[in-house]
């Protein structure tokens, strides 16, 4: 009997078949052709927290709580079609609500006659698989911001009481850099996350229908109102209203919008009466606003209006040790996007985005993977599949000609900045990049840091 391989059928032989069974590290269980469960060995107890006395003649889908048990049910599959299902990813559910990772395969089980009797399903808990997963990555996430970028990390550190704060906020940063993202992230961290997020690009509209978007109007208010529009102000109803490019509006909209932030109220055009505005706001410019105030484009009561919280966003030349992170992310959202298996970027490639200058951005760098994917047929991303500013004329710089030496170098710089986050706390360090101390000493060795002299519990003596 192969198990490992979890084949077509499997026959039941008693005495020999349940000694292997309990001495695996997978679970396993059977089931009657009435989904009732008939064995259910030592690992699988250990998995699902249930012991097999519970277990024994109980519907399956009350002892193996899976996320696939009511819709994508792979024994129900298999059983339908007589083929085994080798390797299926999921999850199960214990007493207290916890998800454990999970990967399964299923058989027909026949008795020695070969008649089909039920099913069998073996299944692996992938916790230390995903948690090696998200070592190896070594990334640092908030919502669906990525970075492993020490002027990112400082970011994430205030960005969850920046979230619980009821204060205006101000997102600086050059075009591409991910200005809504920070905006809706933070936004989805707030109290105030189960109400609207309203994003209005302020750049994109001349005065009139801006303020037809931002304050809505009556029926009446001009030919062609001929009913009601509420506003951005209106929808937003209690959650968030996101201003982009707040640096481009006009002095009278300036003088508008002050109103609105000071007053928290506005009056929609042909309205006879103020309207209350319950709503907490975002603004973001690629502008320096400071040199607006001093040239007179921009209203200083305004900016210390809108100036409460300043977020600032780097650009990605400044984050060059991210492009391998976003690249990577980028290739999965297309894969999935464009149904393609486009397995990675090869070095020469990744050197040349490596070294290009991005000043569009993380945008910029998403539509050049985008244009790659059109033209790459499959496998990796070559250099042949990038826009061709990035390829004209250009060395691929030594230091990225070998994707190895680029990843030991993101790595090091990764584990340097924890150490000194973590005042070189040895365990503490290897806590907050989710490893194993030993890990964290192998590491060191390996990538040549010196390890610490001390290890930042103890204060030094006077």
């Amino acid at each position: 009997m192969i198990l490992n391989q979890t084949p077509a059928f499997i026959d039941v032989a008693p005495a020999s078949t349940e000694a292997i069974l309990e001495s695996i590290s997978e679970g396993v269980f059977t089931v009657d052709r009435h989904w009732r469960i008939t064995f259910f060995n030592r690992a699988a107890e250990a998995l699902t927290g249930i012991s097999r006395e519970d277990a024994y003649g109980r519907h399956c889908s009350e002892v193996f709580r899976s996320n696939m048990c009511e819709t994508d049910c792979a024994l129900r599959k298999t059983l339908k079609t007589g083929k085994p299902v080798i390797g299926k990813t999921g999850y199960i559910v214990d007493d207290d609500g916890e998800r454990t990772p999970i990967s399964l395969s299923t058989a027909v089980l026949r008795d020695a006659a070969g008649a089909v009797v039920g099913g069998a399903e073996t299944f692996r808990d992938l916790s230390e698989v995903e948690a090696l997963r998200r070592e190896l990555a070594g990334r640092y996430r908030i919502g669906d911001i990525i970075s492993r970028s020490p002027l990112m990390d400082r970011l994430f550190r205030v960005l969850p009481a920046i979230a619980a704060s009821p204060s205006t906020v101000l997102i600086l940063g050059e075009t591409g850099t991910g200005k809504e993202l920070v905006a809706r992230t933070i936004h989805a961290l707030s109290p105030r996350s189960a109400a609207p997020f309203i994003a209005l690009n302020c750049g994109a509209l001349p005065d009139t229908l801006l303020e037809s978007e931002l304050f809505g109007y009556k029926a009446g208010a001009f030919t062609g109102a001929n009913r009601d529009k509420p506003g951005r102000l209106a929808l937003t109803n209690g959650g968030t209203l996101f201003l982009d490019e707040i640096g481009d509006i006009s002095p009278a909209m300036q003088i508008r919008l002050l109103r609105v932030l000071e007053d928290r109220t506005y009056e929609p055009l042909g309205a006879t009466r103020p309207a209350k505005v319950e709503a907490r706001f975002f603004t973001a410019t690629h502008q320096d606003l400071v040199a607006a105030m001093r040239n007179g484009t921009f209203r200083e009561d305004l900016f210390y209006r809108i100036n409460v919280v300043r977020v600032e966003l780097p650009p990605l030349r400044d984050r060059r040790e991210d492009i391998p992170l976003l690249v990577e992310y980028f290739i999965a959202h297309f894969n999935r996007l464009q149904q393609k298996s486009i397995s990675g970027i090869s070095a020469k490639a990744l050197s040349l985005l490596m070294a290009h200058h991005w000043p569009g951005n993380i945008r910029e760098l998403e539509n050049a993977i985008e244009r790659a994917f059109i033209l790459c047929p499959g496998g990796q991303i070559k250099t042949a599949h990038l826009p061709e500013e990035l390829t004209a004329g250009r060395v691929p710089a030594p230091i990225s000609a070998d994707a190895q030496t680029l990843h030991r170098l993101i790595e090091a710089q990764s584990i340097q900045t924890a150490l000194e986050k973590n005042n070189y706390h040895r365990e503490a360090t290897a806590k907050a990049l989710g490893i194993h101390k030993t890990t964290l000493f192998r590491r060191l060795k390996r990538l040549g840091i010196p390890f610490p002299e001390r290890d930042g519990r103890h204060r030094p003596r006077s």
